[in-house]
């Protein structure tokens, strides 16, 4: 006899969320959301993943696993509609039983132990968790790093169990001193590095073509003969990430978070609330006409000649002889 696979709700229907319920609804899981306030694209995105509708009283009470996978600025609210959902049922004495709700965004650790704490007292088990990588595909899967505070172990290895089963790539976070925070701060630490280069590259595209055309073609020119592998990161990074980058400018500011909570980290935090402000620049361009000569006109511009000098001389960079 074969086995049922969980219900699983995967609240947040935007390229990732959709794309995780199309590989788990594969593997055999039903798969529930809300689309409340969504566009009609996003509606028709979910049903084309097999997502179905439905409202958060009927996910607290059908589902066995809450996966949220929103923009980090709609983490919190998102976590409350949950907690809210569950605390009715609660009161109506609807059956107790275990469900497991993993928030997968990109939020700095003190967020996600300030969300965990909402769950206390819902018979709900709060996993921390983040996603790094792009939407799966048939060729690819990104990694899902889990956490869970240590008196809930069975609940996370439970998750880790059920997630593999449903055709995703999850990864635990256990050992001393281990707990909620773990997985968000290997987000931040990711998103860190990957989306501060994209913002240094994107800011010298802007400064450099402000000072004029030519300065940017110098400046592209200047990478490929002494450290052409930033023109390949330029090329394939900027292109992808003008169409999101009102999504960064939270993530950004989680970061901030991040990076602020060391000795001596004021310094850290404002670099990072700068990115925020960066992304936040060029998605103000994104909203504009395209084709007036804005941001991201620029952006997409110089990337593309960064790709046609990247694919002239892959890999080559000046370096001191070898020994």
């Amino acid at each position: 006899m074969a086995e049922v696979k969980p219900t699983i709700a995967v609240i947040g229907a935007g390229e990732m969320g959709s794309k995780m319920a199309l590989r788990m609804l594969q593997e055999g899981a039903s798969i529930l959301t809300n689309l409340d306030g969504r566009s009609p694209e996003t509606w028709k995105r979910a049903r084309d993943c097999g997502m179905q509708q439905a409202p958060y009283s009927t996910i607290v009470s059908e589902a066995h696993y809450i996966l949220s996978v929103v923009p980090p600025k709609d983490a919190l609210s998102i976590a409350r509609l949950v907690v809210d959902a569950a605390k009715v049922g609660i009161a109506q004495k609807r059956p107790n039983r275990r469900i497991i709700f993993a928030d997968l965004n990109a939020i700095s650790p003190e967020t996600a132990k300030q969300m965990g704490g909402f769950f206390v007292g819902t018979g709900i088990t709060f996993i921390d968790g983040a996603i790094i990588g792009g939407p799966p595909s048939e060729v690819y899967n990104p990694g899902i790093y889990l956490c869970a505070d240590r008196s809930d172990e069975d609940a996370l290895d439970e998750l880790e169990k059920v997630s593999k089963e449903c055709g995703l790539k999850p990864f635990t976070l256990k050992g001393e001193g281990s707990g909620i925070g773990d997985a968000s701060a290997v987000k931040m630490a990711n998103a860190g590095i990957v989306k501060g280069t994209i913002a240094l590259l994107a800011s010298m595209i802007l400064a450099s073509h402000a000072t004029s055309p030519s300065t940017a073609t110098a400046l592209l020119h200047s990478l490929h003969i002494s450290q052409s592998t930033f023109l390949d990161q330029m090329s394939r990074l900027v292109p992808q990430m003008t169409p999101k980058a009102y999504r960064f400018v939270g993530e950004m500011q989680e970061v901030a978070k991040f990076v602020g909570r060391q000795p001596e980290g004021d310094a850290m935090a404002r670099l990072y609330e700068s990115t925020a402000q960066i992304f936040q620049r060029i998605a103000k361009s994104k909203e504009e006409k395209p084709g007036d000569g804005g941001d991201v006109d620029v952006l997409l511009a110089v990337a593309e000649e960064a790709r046609k000098l990247w694919e002239t001389d892959k890999g080559f960079s000046w370096g001191p002889p070898p020994n």
